[in-house]
C-alpha cells in the first residue's frame, strides 16, 4: 500500500548501528532510558502553581526559579536525565558580569511580552539519534552582562502592533563578543552518559567564563517527609562524586581536570522567598557561592542532593576550551576517560551514518541539513511530563493544604489523570506541556525515524489516567476539558502506513490498542459537540485561537451557539479515519465490519447536514453564493448569521477525504451490501459526498465532503495569490480581509477580522498565537495530503491554475508538491543565500556562525516567511522534515497511495 507520505526509509538505515540499537531498545535494553529529559522550562507551569487565583505565570515565576525546589519536574540548560529524573545533568555558566548563574533559559511571562509569553534566548537543537546515543545543542551566551531588564522594559513599552525585542535585538552579538557553548552527549552503555562542553570565544579578545556542569537529583522527598527517598551525593577525592539514589544503581559522576566541587541541596530558600529562617544549604547555593561569593552557601562536608564542578576557564581569543563529565555505573571499572574521546566520535560517526542512509537521493546538502535539525529539535524536546491531579488539588501530606479556591478551580474533573512519562512537547520552553493534537502530529513524523515510540506515545495518552471516563481527551495543561481537533486517528493511520511500508508488514495490534479508545472519544465528540442532534458541529475554538469574529470558546453573543465548519469538518474526518481503521481491521477479523458500516453512515449523515441550502430550516455550512465554507451564529427566535471570514475554517473541509478500492466490497461483503443499499435507497447522499469511478481497474469511490464542483470552486479560492496562497505556503486567512475586513454587528458591537499576516493585535487565548494571516505548518500538511488523496482519484482529468489566474494549469498532485515546496523554501536558503523565517536579520542570515542554525518556529508572516511565535516548536513544525524526504523514497506523485484494499 502507498502512503501519502515518504515511504520506507533506504533499505541501508536498517543496517545502521543506532537502527540495530533502536531494535534493542524495542526489545527491552534500556537505550532509552536516559535522554534530554528536563524541561526548558518548569517555572510558571499550571503543575507548580498551587495559588487560590490560577495565575500559574507569577505563582513561580523566573527570579525564584532558582531558589524553589520544583514539585513535579526540572529544568536546565542541555539537560539530560533519566526517565524520573533522579540523575540529572545540566549545564550552568557564568560571565563574571550577570547578576545570577545562567542555570535556565530565561523568557517573559505572558503578561510581560507584547506577543505573550517568549523565551528570550539563543540556542539551538543540532543534533540526535532516536535513542539519545549521541545528542547535541548550542547555547550562545553573551560575554557583555545579559540584558534581563532590558528585554522586559522594551518589551513592555511595545505595543500589539510591533515586534517583539529579541535579544538578537540588543545589539549584543553584533560585535561577536560572545560565546557558543556546544553541549553533546554520548552513551557508551544505557546507563554511562558522557557530556562534552565546547567553549568557542567568538571575539577578539580573551574572555573569562565559569563553567559549572551541575547533577541533581528530582525533590522526590520534601513533598512525602519520607526521608528514604533523598539520595546521596557526595564527594570522593577531587574530581568525582557518588550518587546514592533509591531508583537508581550505585553511579559516579567523573570530571576531567581540576574542578571545584561544590554542594548544596535542592530544596527552597525559604529564608529568600518568605523570609523565614530555615538551617540548610538551598538550591540557589551554587549560583550565590559562584556569583555573590557567599562561602557558607555551599556545604562544607561536601555532600547534598546537588553538585556542580566549577570550572573557571579564561577562553583566548577565537579559541575553544573543552571540559568532559561522564556519569555511570560506579561498577565501572575503566578509567572514565581513557575511551571519552574514541566513543564520543564513535557515536557522532554513527548518527551521521543513520542520517546518511535515511538522507540517500537527497543531493540538496541545505534540505539535509534542515530537516536532520528538524528531527534533533522533535528529539531534544521530549520531556519527562510528571502530573498527579488528585495530588495536586489536595496537596501533600508534609506541606501546607493548598487554597480552598483550587478544588473547584483548573482541571478539577480530571482527578483521574495521573502522569509520569516521557511525552513529545511542543516546545519545551514555551509549551513544556502535551497537548493532544500537536501530539498527533510530532508522531507522525517521529514514525520516519523511530516507528515504536511514535506508535507509544499515541497509545500513551489514549490509556485511562489520561483519557477522560466520558471519552474526552486532555487538551492541554491549562485547560485539560477544552477541545483539540480530533487528530488521533489520522495520525495513528499516518504512522501505520508509515511502519507498514518500512517494516513490510502491518502492525495491527497496535491499530486495535488506539481503535477501542478512539471510539470512546468519538462517541463523546458526538454527544458533546453536536448538542441538538442536527451533526453540525460545536468545538470551540479547537486549536485556532483568535481565527473567529468571536472568542469561540467563551460565552456568545444573546445567548447564541456556533455551528462550526471546521468542528463539523473534523468529526467528518474523524468519521472517516475510524471507518478506514475499521476497515484494515475487518479484513483480519469480520467482527470490525459493522463498526466500518457505522462510521460510512455517520459520514454521511455529517456530508447531508453540511450542503444543505442557507437560509432553509436546518442551515448548512456551503455558502453558494461565495462558493465556500462558513460558521454560522445561531441566536435563539433570529434567523442564522454567516460569519462571512474567509479563513481555514472554511479549507479544513478539504480534510475530509477517503478513498476505497472496488474490490473491498468483496472482502467486506457486509459492508458492501449495506453502500449499495443507502445509495440505491438515499440517492440525494450519493449525489453529495462520493463519486463512483469505473474508468480503470482500481475503480475506486471517493468519499468526501467535495464534490468536484465544490472542490473546484475552493480551490480556486486557496490558490489565488490576493486571497491564501502565499509564496511560503496557504494562509490562515484571506489576504482580502486586509482591504475588505469581516464585520458582523451583533447588539451594536463592531465585530471584525482583518488580515494579519503577522503577530496578532489581539489577546485572545493569551495573543501568543495568531490564526488571522500567518501559515501554519499542521494545516498546510493535511492540505498537502488531501491533494495527493483526490489525485489518486481524478487522476489527469482535474487540473487548475496555479497560482489562480497564471494560466498555469496543474494536477491536484503538483498543486501539493508546490505548496509542499513552497512550505520547505521557508527554511532553505534562497539564490541569496537568505532563508525567509530570518527575515530583515542579517546576523543570521550571512554570519557563519548563525546561517546554518536553524528555529523551527510556530507559525510564519503569510507575506514574508519571518518565524513567529514559539522559536523552537520543533512539534509541528517538525512536518517539514516529512516534506523534504528524498524522492527516491516517495511515489511519483508524491503519496498518492492506494485506498483500502
Amino acid at each position: 500500500m502507498k502512503i501519502e507520505m515518504p515511504n520506507a526509509p533506504h533499505r541501508a538505515v536498517a543496517d545502521c548501528v543506532e537502527a540495530q540499537r533502536l531494535a534493542e531498545a524495542d526489545r527491552g535494553t534500556p537505550w532509552r532510558k536516559f535522554g534530554p529529559y528536563l524541561s526548558d522550562r518548569q517555572w510558571g507551569t499550571v503543575r507548580e502553581d498551587y495559588s487560590a487565583d490560577g495565575e500559574a505565570w507569577s505563582y513561580l515565576p523566573h527570579d525564584q526559579a532558582r531558589s524553589k525546589a520544583y514539585r513535579w519536574g526540572e529544568d536546565a540548560i542541555a539537560g539530560f536525565a533519566d526517565d524520573k529524573l533522579a540523575a540529572c545533568l545540566g549545564l550552568a555558566l557564568w560571565n563574571g558580569k550577570d547578576p545570577i548563574l545562567k542555570e535556565r533559559l530565561f523568557g517573559l511571562t505572558n503578561s510581560q511580552g507584547n506577543h505573550g509569553e517568549d523565551v528570550k534566548e539563543l540556542y539551538y537543537y543540532v543534533d540526535g539519534t532516536p535513542t539519545h546515543s549521541y545528542m547535541r545543542m548550542l547555547y550562545k551566551y553573551p560575554q557583555a552582562a545579559f540584558p534581563y531588564q532590558d528585554l522586559l522594559d522594551t518589551n513592555a513599552r511595545r505595543s500589539l502592533t510591533e515586534r517583539e525585542y529579541e535579544l538578537i535585538d540588543t545589539g549584543l552579538f553584533d560585535d561577536d563578543r560572545y560565546f557558543d557553548v556546544t553541549v553533546e552527549y554520548a552513551k557508551a552503555g544505557p546507563e554511562d552518559v558522557l557530556m562534552l562542553i565546547t567553549v568557542a570565544n567568538r571575539g577578539d579578545a580573551n574572555a573569562p567564563l565559569d563553567v559549572l556542569p551541575q547533577l541533581w537529583s528530582r525533590n522526590t522527598w520534601t513533598w512525602s517527609g519520607d526521608a528514604s527517598l533523598r539520595p546521596r551525593l557526595a564527594a570522593d577525592g577531587v574530581r568525582a562524586v557518588t550518587i546514592a539514589h533509591p531508583a537508581l544503581p550505585p553511579m559516579r559522576l567523573e570530571c576531567d581536570g581540576d574542578p571545584e566541587l561544590l554542594f548544596c541541596d535542592n530544596e527552597t530558600n525559604q529564608k529568600r522567598l518568605y523570609n523565614v529562617d530555615a538551617p540548610g544549604y538551598f538550591k540557589d547555593g551554587i549560583n550565590d557561592y559562584v556569583v555573590e561569593g557567599k562561602a557558607a552557601a555551599v556545604n562544607p562536608e561536601r555532600i547534598g542532593t546537588k553538585v556542580a564542578a566549577r570550572y573557571r576557564l579564561d577562553v583566548p581569543a577565537k579559541g575553544e576550551a573543552v571540559i568532559r563529565v561522564r556519569l555511570r555505573r560506579a561498577d565501572e571499572a575503566h578509567g572514565p576517560f581513557v575511551d571519552f574521546d574514541a566513543v564520543m566520535q564513535t557515536r557522532r560517526d554513527e548518527c551521521d551514518a543513520f542520517y546518511a542512509a535515511l538522507q540517500a537521493g537527497m543531493d540538496d546538502a541545505d534540505a539535509r541539513l534542515v530537516q536532520r535539525q528538524a528531527f534533533a529539535g522533535m528529539l531534544w524536546s521530549k520531556q519527562y511530563y510528571g502530573y498527579d491531579i488528585r495530588t495536586w488539588l489536595a496537596g501533600d501530606e508534609a506541606e501546607p493544604p493548598p487554597p480552598p479556591e483550587r478544588r473547584h478551580g483548573r482541571n478539577c474533573d480530571w482527578q483521574h489523570f495521573f502522569s509520569d512519562d516521557i511525552f513529545s512537547m511542543p516546545d519545551a520552553w514555551e509549551y513544556p506541556w502535551f497537548a493532544a493534537w500537536d501530539l498527533a502530529f510530532h508522531c507522525v513524523t517521529f514514525a520516519l525515524i523511530d516507528p515504536a515510540f511514535a506508535k507509544a506515545q499515541l497509545v500513551l495518552l489514549l490509556q485511562s489516567r489520561f483519557l477522560h471516563p466520558n471519552g474526552q481527551l486532555p487538551a492541554y495543561e491549562w485547560n485539560f476539558a477544552d477541545t483539540n481537533p480530533p487528530v488521533h486517528a489520522l495520525a495513528a493511520l499516518q504512522i501505520y502506513d508509515i511502519d507498514r511500508a518500512r517494516s513490510g508488514k502491518p502492525d495491527l495490534t497496535f491499530l486495535r490498542r488506539v481503535y477501542h479508545k478512539l471510539t470512546l472519544n468519538f462517541t463523546w465528540w458526538i454527544n458533546r459537540q453536536d448538542a441538538q442532534d442536527r451533526n453540525i458541529f460545536e468545538g470551540g475554538f479547537l486549536g485556532l485561537d483568535n481565527i473567529s469574529l468571536f472568542n469561540r470558546s467563551g460565552t456568545l453573543p444573546e445567548g447564541g451557539h456556533l455551528d462550526q465548519a471546521d468542528g463539523t469538518a473534523w468529526a467528518a474526518v474523524y468519521a472517516l479515519n475510524l471507518m478506514r481503521l475499521s476497515i484494515e481491521l475487518a479484513l483480519d477479523d469480520h467482527v470490525y465490519e459493522d463498526m466500518a458500516i457505522k462510521f460510512f453512515e455517520h459520514f454521511l449523515l455529517i456530508a447531508g447536514a453540511v450542503h444543505r441550502e442557507i437560509g432553509s430550516h436546518h442551515d448548512g455550512l456551503w455558502d453558494e453564493t461565495d462558493g465556500f465554507y462558513y460558521d454560522l451564529l445561531e441566536i435563539p427566535g433570529q434567523d442564522a448569521i454567516t460569519l462571512p471570514v474567509r479563513s481555514m475554517v472554511g479549507l479544513i473541509p478539504l480534510f475530509a477525504v477517503e478513498l476505497l478500492r472496488g474490490d473491498i466490497f468483496e472482502k467486506l461483503p457486509d459492508f458492501g451490501e449495506r453502500v449499495r443499499w443507502l445509495f440505491a435507497n438515499r440517492p440525494e447522499l450519493s449525489r453529495l459526498v462520493s463519486r463512483w469511478n469505473d474508468r480503470n481497474s482500481a475503480d475506486y469511490s471517493l468519499l468526501s465532503l467535495m464534490r468536484k464542483n465544490r472542490l473546484n470552486r475552493v480551490l480556486t479560492r486557496m490558490l489565488d495569490e490576493t486571497e491564501f496562497l502565499s509564496s511560503y505556503g496557504i494562509r490562515s486567512v484571506s489576504k482580502v480581509h486586509g482591504a475588505h475586513p469581516a464585520v458582523v454587528w451583533v447588539q451594536g458591537t463592531e465585530n471584525r477580522v482583518d488580515y494579519e499576516p503577522g503577530e496578532g493585535t489581539t489577546r485572545l487565548f493569551g495573543g501568543n498565537s495568531n490564526w488571522r494571516g500567518p501559515i501554519w505548518m499542521p494545516v498546510n500538511f493535511l492540505i498537502v495530503v488531501a491533494l495527493h488523496r483526490y489525485q489518486t482519484f481524478y487522476g489527469d482529468d482535474f487540473a487548475l491554475e496555479c497560482p489562480t489566474g497564471s494560466g498555469n494549469k496543474m494536477k491536484l498532485g503538483q498543486i501539493g508538491h508546490e505548496i509542499a515546496r513552497r512550505l520547505t523554501h521557508l527554511f532553505l536558503r534562497d539564490e541569496h543565500g537568505r532563508r525567509p523565517i530570518y527575515d530583515d536579520c542579517e546576523k543570521m542570515q550571512h554570519d557563519p556562525h548563525f546561517r546554518d542554525l536553524i528555529l523551527f518556529y510556530e507559525h510564519f508572516h503569510g507575506d514574508t516567511g519571518r518565524g513567529l511565535g514559539a522559536a523552537h516548536q520543533t512539534g509541528w513544525t517538525g512536518l517539514v522534515a516529512l516534506l523534504l524526504h528524498p524522492p527516491s523514497e516517495i511515489d511519483p506523485e508524491m503519496g498518492e497511495r492506494e485506498a483500502p484494499r
